[in-house]
């Protein structure tokens, strides 16, 4: 996914650079590159089963202590 922009008869430099710029960001390639700057790696079944384990069991502790500090 190569860009090129070839420079026109009697072009200055800055406006092949302003037009390189704009070709660039029209492509979505800094897009592209900036969502896959940080890669995570994807997590396995059982990890998710855990972690959706873990947020039950917090979310329960968490409903226990706010009916215990209610006072009545």
């Amino acid at each position: 996914m190569a860009i090129q922009v070839i420079k026109k008869e009697r072009e200055t430099s800055q406006n092949l650079g302003h037009r390189f710029t704009k070709t660039v960001r029209q492509s979505g390639v800094l897009l592209q590159i900036r969502k896959n700057r940080f890669f995570k790696k994807a997590k396995s079944d059982l990890a998710n089963k855990r972690s959706a384990l873990r947020r039950v069991k917090v979310k329960a502790e968490k409903i226990k202590a706010d009916k215990l500090a209610k006072p009545k």
